[in-house]
């Protein structure tokens, strides 16, 4: 549960993260990558779902290369759907799809 304190700001619950692992995500953008993409975004898994739009699939060493990730997606002007931090097991889940 989170609670808002007086300022405004929400309060979220304590986490335990282990910060020697990377986290893994599914960050999903409107629109298909070409296969020229693939080494812009190395490491990460790219899916092409018949909705139109790609799925970039897999671990980050930490926030900040997330947010490096990010301002490649802002860099090339591709609209951001969602970011979804996933369970790596997951992850290997979706990629079978």
């Amino acid at each position: 549960m989170t609670k808002q304190n007086g300022t405004g700001n929400v309060k979220r619950p304590q986490t335990k993260t282990d910060t020697s692992q990377p986290i893994h995500y599914q960050i999903r953008i409107e629109g298909h990558l070409d296969a020229q993409w693939t080494d812009w975004f190395s490491g990460l898994t790219i899916t092409l779902e018949e909705n139109g739009d790609t799925l970039l699939t897999g671990p980050l060493a930490d926030q900040a290369a997330l947010f490096g990730l990010l301002k490649k997606i802002r860099d090339l002007g591709l609209p951001l759907v969602s970011i979804d931090r996933v369970d790596p097991d997951k992850s290997d889940i979706e990629k079978e799809k």
